[in-house]
C-alpha cells in the first residue's frame, strides 16, 4: 500500500517542483538504472543524472568529494560502510535488487550442459571475470569457481576487468572466449551460449542502495530512492534479469 502511494504522489507531482540529481550507479546496473530514471522523470518531474563504475571506484570518489547525491551499489557491503563513515543519510539504506550470475559466451557452442567441460575445454584461452578486488560479480565469480574446484585451474586463463561492464565488453568483443557476467547483460536474446550460476555457488548478489549525505535535502535523490521499492520499479529489474529485491 505504502509503494502504491509514493507512485501516487510521483504522479502528482508537476513540473514546477522539479529537481535534479546525480546518482552513482554500479555498472552491473547501468541499463536498467536508465530505464529506472526514465519511468521516474516521466511520473515525477525530477531529473536523474546518472554516473557508472566499479562500486569501489565510485566508493573512492565519495571518500574524495564526489558531489553524488545516492549510490545504487553493487553489494551490501559499501552502502554500510558509507553510512558508518557518515557519508551517508543513517536510516536509507535498503535492498533494491539482487543480482545473478551467468557464465557466457558469443560462441553458441562453447557452453553445453556440462559447464565444467566449457572451463576446462584446452581451447578456452581466456576467462573473463570482473576484478574481485574491486567488484562484488568478481567476488561472486571467484566464489563459483571455488565451489567448483576450478579456481587453481582457471587461474592462469583469466582476464580481469574493472567492473562488470567491462568484462562483459571482453567477452561481447571477442578478448576473451567465456566469462562470468552479470544475467541483466545476456538477460534478452544476446546470442552464443549460456550457463546461469547456480545461487547455491555464491553468496547472495544483494544490491543496496543509499542516500549520500551531499542528497539529504534533495527532493530528486530521495524520491527516486523511493520509486525503487515500488511495485513498478521492481518489474523493471525482473525485466532486466535481476531477482525480487526483499
Amino acid at each position: 500500500m505504502l509503494r502504491r502511494t509514493l507512485l501516487a504522489l510521483f504522479l502528482c507531482a508537476g513540473p514546477a517542483a522539479a529537481d535534479t540529481a546525480l546518482v552513482a550507479v554500479a555498472a552491473n546496473y547501468a541499463t536498467a538504472a536508465e530505464t529506472q530514471a526514465a519511468a521516474f522523470s516521466a511520473a515525477s518531474g525530477h531529473q536523474i543524472t546518472l554516473t557508472t563504475g566499479s562500486t569501489g571506484k565510485l566508493y573512492a570518489q565519495i571518500g574524495e568529494g564526489a558531489p553524488y547525491d545516492a549510490l545504487l551499489s553493487a553489494d551490501a557491503a559499501t552502502p554500510a560502510r558509507i553510512e558508518a563513515e557518515g557519508a551517508g543519510v543513517a536510516g536509507t539504506r535498503f535492498t533494491y535488487a539482487v543480482g545473478a550470475l551467468a557464465l557466457w559466451s558469443p560462441d553458441p557452442a562453447r557452453i553445453g550442459a556440462d559447464p565444467l567441460a566449457a572451463l576446462t575445454d584446452p581451447g578456452l584461452r581466456h576467462l573473463a571475470i570482473a576484478n574481485p578486488d574491486l567488484a562484488p560479480y568478481g567476488v561472486a565469480a571467484k566464489q563459483a569457481l571455488e565451489a567448483l574446484g576450478l579456481w587453481q585451474t582457471v587461474q592462469p586463463r583469466i582476464v580481469t576487468g574493472e567492473n562488470i561492464g567491462q568484462t562483459n565488453a571482453m567477452v561481447a568483443s571477442g578478448a576473451a572466449e567465456a566469462g562470468f557476467v552479470a544475467l541483466s547483460a545476456v538477460a534478452d536474446d544476446t546470442g552464443g551460449s549460456r550457463w546461469l550460476v547456480p545461487q547455491d555457488l555464491f553468496q547472495p548478489i544483494r544490491q543496496d542502495a543509499v542516500l549520500l549525505a551531499h542528497g539529504a535535502g534533495n527532493p530528486a535523490a530521495r524520491g527516486f530512492l523511493d520509486w525503487l521499492k515500488t511495485p513498478e520499479a521492481q518489474a523493471i529489474n525482473t525485466r532486466f534479469g535481476y531477482a525480487a529485491a526483499p
